[in-house]
């Protein structure tokens, strides 16, 4: 799937990907939402999949929020990690949830994804897809951390929940 350009097609894809991922979620029995993956992965289980989705969007609307509301500049990844050491925030994401049930990561991701996009509707095509358009996103664009947070990162939770199904038939 193509990387969307615009503000419709960034809108448009991170919807569709998120139901995709909701509907193939949905197909799943609850004993197969709660089963440990027969792979070897970081993300265990479907709420780990729905709580690392969670906490990238929690970046993505708190440097949004300093950045673009408060007028304060902050950096997308929390100290002390960059971004040679996001897989090292990534475990501790992990960690942090193993106490989150899986109904309340469901909710979590829903609430947070509904955020998200009010969060890019706030901005206009040149102010998501130009480079530079905002001094706090560096060499990029604002619409380049979206795409990573939403559409992009639902494929990549699509491609891991479809493994999980694959694997439940074999």
């Amino acid at each position: 799937m193509a990387r969307p350009q615009t503000k419709k097609a960034l809108l448009s894809q991170s919807q569709d990907n998120f139901e995709k991922m909701s509907s193939l979620i949905d197909q799943f029995t609850p004993e197969q939402e709660q089963q440990i993956f027969s792979f070897e992965d970081r993300d265990r289980n479907v709420r780990d999949v729905l709580i690392h989705l969670y906490e990238w969007h929690q970046l993505l609307l708190n440097w949004g929020e300093e950045n673009h509301v408060n007028r304060h500049q902050a950096d997308f990844l929390p100290v002390p990690y960059n971004w040679r050491t996001y897989g090292d925030m990534n475990v501790q994401l992990q960690k942090k949830h193993q106490d989150t049930s899986l109904n309340d990561a469901k909710a979590m991701i829903a609430e947070s994804h509904t955020k998200v996009m009010t969060l890019i509707n706030q901005f206009s095509d040149e102010a998501l897809f130009t480079k530079r358009y905002f001094p706090w996103t560096g060499t990029t664009s604002v619409g380049s951390y979206c795409v990573s947070a939403t559409s992009s990162h639902y494929d990549w939770a699509l491609k891991k929940l479809k493994k999980h199904q694959r694997t439940l038939k074999e």
